[in-house]
Order: structure tokens, then sequence, then C-alpha cells
């Protein structure tokens, strides 16, 4: 539309311009009849804009009032369309405030209810409450009688009763314990026993027991006199130099040695020998076979240190640990070798190891370094388990024999099965017949406690015997005060005991025999 009165203006501008330029006055003849021609022209294109003009601004009208009734009707619909929504929302919005005041007239009736219920429940809570106090009041009565008419306070009565069920516990779980127990050592204990035995029949050990005592034998009671020498300098010089104690007796022909360290004792026991052999008995001589005396002994624990590795079958070891375990060659224990004892602990391992198809050489290396610590106890403070774990540490060997040595005598929890086999193998080592000597005083006192235990706490038992060197505890009860199945109960009570109080090599079985006896009289 704007274009189209941009030109009709531009057609006017045009007219205009012709006119006045043939009005100008001093043209010719023919010019102006040109001009009049020109004029003519310009009047018709001036009409001929005019209609144009006018043609266009009655069409512009016509599509300005279609584009305006275009928009009204579009106006009119986006208005109904704005006014259904704006009903829609509006009703929706009433439905809802419907919906919440029924709600809230709904919940004002839930806490008008809730009040109730809340007086009616702090109502019957007093009522509780107050029969509370009577029921408590009748029951103290109640008790307080009872305890005149039994004798008894409510704390023994209550004593009595937990003892007498749990007496009745252990006789109905005695039972079930007993079939329980056979069924798991008829399965487990015929593997057991094979491993074992066969481990132990397959070891061939020495079973005599060793001394401690150092005799050395001498060709004639003079050689004594040449030992002690002149004012006692020569038996001065040697106590001095191999620190060792020479005890020289009433003993025809023989002197004894006596020193806590069994290596030192060994030095002395070969320099005296040397002494003896060589005749020429001096301060100056002694030093120089005790020097000699002492690298040969030396040579003999590494030695010994070696043939324990070829015996048992390990290629390689610290050389220090080799020297350590040489040293235990003169070590006793209750009268049992330790080197000895650390070769047949390995072996049983491995033959062990080998049924339940472990690392055989693990588990021999584990058993044989268990008491490597005895050889430097008599230096270093602690026990000999975590003195040896700690030597193993240090020369490089692996954790899982540190770890051994360390648990063998349940000093650290026990963590791998080649921990358990060392446990295994030691004990099976120590408490074969021959194997270890124990003295007189700690047998005894054994025995004594054996009897202590099966005498506390179980009523009804009459005597008490510890038979075949403490291996047996044999207890006698009353028949008429212990049935068999009490009985039962009395001899499990007895060996749980003696397990978490006593330590003892190999088992001990507990007996408890009733017996019964009908006596009459023939008159």
């Amino acid at each position: 539309m704007e274009s189209v009165l941009l030109g009709a203006a531009l057609l006017v501008t045009l007219v205009a311009l012709v006119i006045v330029i043939l009005r100008r006055p001093g043209l010719p003849g023919k010019a102006a009849a040109e001009m009049a021609l020109a004029r003519t022209e310009a009047d018709e294109i001036r009409n001929r804009a005019g209609r144009d003009a006018k043609d266009l601004l009655e069409q512009a009208e016509r599509d300005a009032q279609h584009i305006a009734a275009t928009a009204r009707a579009e106006l009119d619909a986006e208005g109904r369309t704005l006014r259904d929504d704006v009903r829609t929302v509006r009703e929706d919005l009433e439905r809802r405030e419907a919906r919440l005041a029924e709600r809230e007239q709904r919940l004002d009736g839930e806490v008008r209810r809730l009040e109730e219920w809340q007086g009616r429940l702090a109502e019957s809570r007093q009522a509780l409450e107050t029969r509370k106090e009577e029921l408590e009041g009748v029951a103290e009565e109640r008790r307080k009688v009872l305890e005149r008419a039994a004798g008894l306070t409510a704390e023994q009565a209550k004593a009595e009763l937990v003892a007498a069920v749990e007496n009745q516990a252990k006789r109905e779980s005695i039972p079930i314990v007993r079939e329980i127990e056979n069924t798991a050592r008829a399965e487990g204990d015929k593997r057991a026993r094979k491993i074992v035995t066969l481990a132990i029949q397959r070891v061939a050990s020495e079973q005599t027991a060793e001394s401690v005592v150092s005799v050395l034998h001498l060709p004639s009671d003079e050689m004594k006199g040449r030992i002690i020498g002149r004012e006692g300098r020569n038996i001065r010089a040697f106590e001095t130099t191999t620190g060792v104690n020479l005890i020289i007796d009433d003993t025809p022909e023989a002197v004894l040695l006596s020193c806590f360290d069994p290596v030192r004792r060994e030095v002395g026991r070969l320099t005296l020998e040397k002494l003896v052999l060589d005749g020429r008995i001096h301060p100056q001589r002694i030093e120089e076979i005790y020097e000699r005396s002492k690298s040969d002994v030396e040579q003999l624990c590494v030695r010994a240190g070696e043939d324990a590795l070829v015996d048992v079958g390990i290629a390689d070891m610290h050389p220090e640990l080799i020297a350590l375990l040489g040293q235990l060659r003169y070590r006793t224990s209750y009268g049992q070798n330790v080197l000895k004892h650390l070769i047949e602990s390995a072996h049983i391992a491995g033959v062990m190891a080998s049924e339940l198809r472990l690392p055989v050489e693990v588990a021999k290396r584990c058993t044989l370094l268990h008491d490597i610590g005895k050889a430097l106890t008599h230096e270093v403070e602690g026990s000999h388990a975590l003195i040896g774990a700690e030597i193993a540490r240090r020369y490089g060997e692996h954790e899982d024999v540190v770890h051994a040595i360390e648990a063998h005598h349940n000093e650290v929890e026990v963590r791998t099965v080649e921990a358990v086999l060392t446990q295994a193998a030691d004990a099976v080592s120590g408490s074969r017949p021959g194997a270890r000597r124990e003295s007189l005083e700690a047998y005894v006192k054994r025995l004594e406690r054996l009897e202590e235990i099966a005498r506390a706490k179980h009523e009804g038992v009459e005597k008490v015997f510890a038979m075949q060197a403490g291996r047996e505890i044999r207890v006698m009860v009353k028949p008429d005060a212990v049935d068999d199945i009490q009985a039962q109960v009395i001899a499990r009570d007895i060996a749980k005991q003696v397990e978490d109080e006593l330590t003892y090599p190999g088992q001990i079985r507990v007996t408890v025999v009733r017996e019964s006896r009908a006596i009459e009289f023939a008159r």
C-alpha cells in the first residue's frame, strides 16, 4: 500500500514539473505546440494518475477493511478461547476449593476424635497405673508369704531355679551332643587318625632322653690335682676363661662341668678334655686350648645345622639361622634333644602336609624353625616363640614361616594351616612315649590338680583317683545321688575344666564310675 502511494506522488510531481516548464515565456511556436501537446499529455497523465490513485486508495481501503475484519475475527476467536480457558480454570479452582473445604471438615472431625481418644487413653493409663500399683502390692505380699513359707529369699529361689533349669538343659542336651559327637568323630577321626598314624610310623626316632649334665672321665684321680693346680690357679683360670663352673668332688676319676649355656658348657668340656690328653695344664695353655675348642664347637654347630637341613630336605637357609639351628644340638627340653625334636617334628609335619596336599617344604621349614628361639633364650628376654619369630623375620624368612613360629604356643592367634600343622607336629613329637621326662615335683603337682578339679563343684562325687601317670582320672560317684545322664554331665564338665586350666601332652581320659550294689543278709 505504501509503495502505491509513493508511485502516485512521484507521478504527480513529474506532471507539475512539466507544466511549469511549458508555462515559461519566450518559447518558439513549434515549441509552443509541443508544449501544448505535452501539457495535454500531462493532463491526461494527471487525470489517469488521479484515477489510478483513487482506485489504489479504494483498493487499499477495501484491503484495510478486510484485514481489520480478519483481525477482529481472530481476536474474537482468541477472546472466546481465553474466556473458555478462564472459565475452565475458575471451575477447576472452585472444585478444588470445595474438596479442600470438605477435607478440612473431615480433618476437624478426626482431630476431635483423636482428642477424645487421647483423653480416654489418659484415663485408661491412669487406671492401669493404679491397677499396677495394686498388683505390685499384692505380688509383694504374696512374695513375702512365699518366702516365709519356703524359708528362701527371691534371689535364692531364682538361683535354685536357674541351677535346676541349667541342669535339666544339660541332661536333655547330652543325648543330642553325644549323637553329634559320634557322627563327627566317625567322619573326621578316620582321616585325622590316618594322617597322624602315617606320620608317626614313617618317622624313626630315638626313644632315649639325653642328660643335661656334662661329665668328663679322667685317666686317674691324680689328674684332679693337676687340674686344680698350685693354690687353685688352674681351676680359677679355667673358670675365668671358659665361663664354666668345674665341680671336683669325691666321684672317682670324673669331674662335672656346670653352665646355663649348653654351647659354652660343651666348649669347656672339649677344652678340659684336650688339656687332660695333652697333660700340660697352666693358665696360658688353657687360653690357647679354649680358643681352639671354641672354633671347633662353632664348626660343629654349623655342620650340625647343615646336616639337619640335608636330613629334612631343605635346600637353602641364611647362614646365621643354620648356626643357631646347630647350637640346639647342645640344648635339651625335658630331657629331649631340641635339634632332634625339630628334625622329628619336621618329618611329621611333612607327612601330614603331603596327606593334605599342601606344600611339604613350607610345612617342614615352619616346623624345623619353630624352636629356633631356644638358642637365645638365655641371652634375650621373652618367650622363645616370639624370639624365634623375630630372628626368622630378621633373616628374611617368609611371613607364613614367621607366623607359624610365633603361634605354635598360641601366644599369637593361629591364622594359617601351616601354623596348625606346626602345633600338631610339635605335640606329636613331644608326647610320644620316651620323648620327654617330667620332674617329680611338676608331676606330683599335676596329679594333685587333676584330683582337685574332679572333686570341686560336683555333687555326688565320692572318690577321685589320678591313674596311669596322670593320663586318666577315675571318678567314683554315689549311685543314689547321680544317675547315668548326670554322670555324663560330670565327665564332660571335668574334661572341659582340665582343658582350660592345665597344659599337658597327649590326652587325659575322664572316667565316671557309677556302681549300684544290692546287699542282703541271710539269717
